[in-house]
């Protein structure tokens, strides 16, 4: 339920959009050599999995809302490129592990992604299209309150591959609202206490958000 909330909070907060005026305002479409400069909020919401030597049990990491900018680039009115930037702050623990419940305080991401998006009907109103790319996420800022005794904790950055979905909505020549959704693949190691425990945390998050974008 909690995972439903936070998903609807970041698409409904943005998606109020004034439908008369689309309506009003002639239809520009996508086309080659447009850049679109989007701003909104987005959930990111991560599977809880993975392993965790020695003591067993899973890594988890919370869910959370953040802002987000992304930039958007028309190849062709088809093919576009999109980088995302935004950076969030997540609680992590172990669970079901020998010692129960294991809290290793917070850390930071910072998940860039990149990726190539098709769309289909780019001279329509509402502009589906779908993607696939790359991401290189930055985990920093580790920190907060943990269990003893744990007194160190170390997320790697990592690699990952991202699938993407989702729909614009021009409301003017030069306004569209967007609603997109990300699956991330990342699964960054853990060192704990400077490597007397490891673990591979299978994150693999959605980012679900909404924005407005302006197209320059």
């Amino acid at each position: 339920m909690n995972r439903v909330l936070l998903a609807g909070l970041a698409a409904a907060t943005l998606w109020g959009a004034p439908a008369a005026l689309a309506q009003s305002q002639p239809v520009r479409g996508k086309q080659a050599g447009d850049l679109l400069l989007g701003f909104g909020l987005i959930g990111v919401l991560p599977e809880k999995g993975g392993r965790v030597d020695a003591i067993g049990g899973k890594p988890e990491a919370s869910d959370t809302v953040t802002p987000q900018l992304d930039l958007t680039y028309f190849v062709t009115p088809r093919l576009s490129l999109n980088l995302i930037a935004a950076t969030s702050r997540h609680d992590v623990k172990v669970g079901g592990s020998a010692l129960g419940e294991v809290d290793l305080g917070r850390v930071w991401a910072l998940p860039p992604t990149l990726t190539v998006q098709f769309h289909p009907l780019p001279q329509s109103r509402v502009s589906p299209y779908v993607g696939a790319g790359v991401n290189y996420t930055v985990f920093y800022g580790e920190g907060g309150g943990r269990t003893p005794p744990v007194s160190k904790v170390d997320v790697e950055n990592s690699w990952g591959w991202a699938l993407n979905a989702g729909i614009d909505y021009e409301v003017a020549p030069n306004w569209l609202i967007n609603v997109d959704a990300k699956k991330l693949f990342l699964r960054p190691d853990v060192s704990v206490n400077g490597g007397a425990i490891g673990a591979r945390a299978e994150l693999d998050p959605w980012i679900i958000g909404a924005a407005i974008r302006y197209r320059f």
